[in-house]
């Protein structure tokens, strides 16, 4: 079996990337022990990659009152499996399982998050969230209130906006460009680590 391309576009050399996307790449790289395929898929277009990147870890690289990490993870899992983006539902699910220290957490939101075994603070975010990914106009002003019961803040609530926007666009890149899943993903989180 060959190995599939990892975008449809250009894919430029890592030396040929300006010193902040490289060093963003190694630090990746060293932390993982691999990079993933969105990171050379988004490089042929260096200022949007950076711009991505940098916006990704505004929103998911940090923990607030009412989302953990894993509850971000989480909403992008639960968004990506409505939208059909296999990379992002692997890749993140991968990150899920490690965040949320749970090996089938992942599995079970991006299959039907509605049975998944959340609590009600997470169920109604990922009510809300999948909604706005897959039906826009159809998020009311009562689903925002409907989050603030829960706990969320208002900074919390915008986040959930934030990160089914960013990975709208992201589930979309991944199709167009047809980003295959790094095979790494699939085992990570499954089993603890020696």
């Amino acid at each position: 079996m060959t190995t599939p391309p990892i975008s449809r576009f250009p894919v430029p050399d890592r030396d040929s990337l300006a010193e902040e996307l490289r060093e963003r790449y190694a630090e990746v790289e060293e932390r993982s022990g691999f990079l993933p395929n969105v990171f050379g898929a988004l490089a042929w277009r260096p200022a949007e990659a950076a711009a991505f990147f940098a916006l990704h870890d505004a929103l998911m690289d940090k923990e607030t009152p009412g989302l953990s990490k894993a509850d971000r993870e989480l909403v992008v899992v639960a968004t990506s499996a409505a939208n059909d983006c296999l990379y992002c539902v692997v890749a993140h699910g991968a990150i899920a399982r490690i965040r949320a220290r749970d090996p089938y957490i992942a599995d079970q939101v991006a299959v039907d998050w509605r049975k998944a075994p959340l609590s009600a603070r997470m169920h109604a975010v990922l009510e809300v969230a999948v909604r706005l990914a897959v039906e826009p106009a159809a998020v009311r002003g009562g689903d925002l209130a409907g989050l603030r019961e829960h706990g969320l803040t208002e900074d919390d609530v915008w986040d959930v906006g934030a990160i089914v926007s960013l990975f709208a666009l992201s589930n979309r890149l991944a199709h167009w460009a047809a980003i295959p899943p790094n095979d790494e993903f699939y085992l990570l989180g499954r089993v603890p680590r020696a």
